[in-house]
C-alpha cells in the first residue's frame, strides 16, 4: 500500500481511478453536501479521492461556495486539505471576495490566515474591501482594513471604495471611510 511519504510508491493523485461519470457524480454530490453544510459527507468524498479543484457549472470551486455560503467548518476543512484561497471563479471573484460580500468574518479571517490576498482583485478591479463596502458590511471593512486593505484602491472603471459604498447605499461604511479620510478615526 502506498502512502504520500513513500517515495518508491507515491500515492495516486486525487480522483485517480474514477471514471469521468463517477467523478461528475461525486462533484454534484459534493456541491449538494456543501450547500447543506454537511461537513462529514463532504469529508468522506474527499477521503474517497474527490479532487479539491472540482467546479460547479458557474465555475465556483468548493472553497468559493463554502466561503460565500458561510460554512466555516467546511472552509477550514478545504483549506487544511490544500484548497487554494486565491483561486477565482469564472467571474474572477475569489473566496475572500465572496466572504466579504456576505460579511462572513470568521471565514475571511481563515482565508487571510491561509494566504488570501487582502487586495486581490478580479478583472473588474474590485477588491474584497469594495464588495464589503458596497453591501455596508462595516465589521468586514474594519477587518480588511486592519489586515492591510487599501482604502484608496480604484477599480478598473476608476471607482473608489467610498464610491462603491455610496453607490449601493452603504451608509455606515461610507461614514466610516469619510471619518478615516478626515483623520477622525
Amino acid at each position: 500500500m502506498s502512502t504520500p511519504t513513500d517515495p518508491k510508491h507515491p500515492a495516486p493523485p486525487p480522483g485517480a481511478g474514477l471514471d469521468e461519470a463517477a467523478l461528475q457524480e461525486q462533484a454534484r454530490s459534493a456541491f449538494t453536501f456543501l450547500r447543506a453544510g454537511d461537513t462529514q459527507a463532504l469529508r468522506q468524498l474527499l477521503d474517497a479521492g474527490l479532487p479539491l479543484g472540482v467546479r460547479n457549472e458557474r465555475g465556483d470551486s468548493l472553497l468559493m461556495l463554502a466561503s460565500y455560503l458561510g460554512h466555516a467548518e467546511i472552509t477550514r476543512l478545504l483549506l487544511e486539505r490544500g484548497a487554494e484561497p486565491e483561486r477565482p471563479n469564472d467571474g474572477g471573484q475569489t473566496p475572500l471576495a465572496g466572504a466579504a460580500f456576505k460579511g462572513h468574518l470568521a471565514i475571511a479571517t481563515l482565508l487571510l490566515d491561509r494566504g488570501a490576498r487582502v487586495d486581490g482583485a478580479g478583472p473588474d478591479g474590485r477588491t474584497p474591501l469594495m464588495f464589503a463596502a458596497m453591501f455596508d458590511k462595516l465589521e468586514m471593512v474594519e477587518l480588511l482594513l486592519q489586515r492591510g486593505a487599501d482604502r484608496n484602491h480604484r477599480s478598473a472603471d476608476g471607482s473608489t471604495v467610498l464610491a462603491a459604498a455610496r453607490s449601493m447605499g452603504g451608509t455606515r461604511v461610507a461614514a466610516h471611510l469619510e471619518a478615516l479620510a478626515a483623520g477622525q478615526s
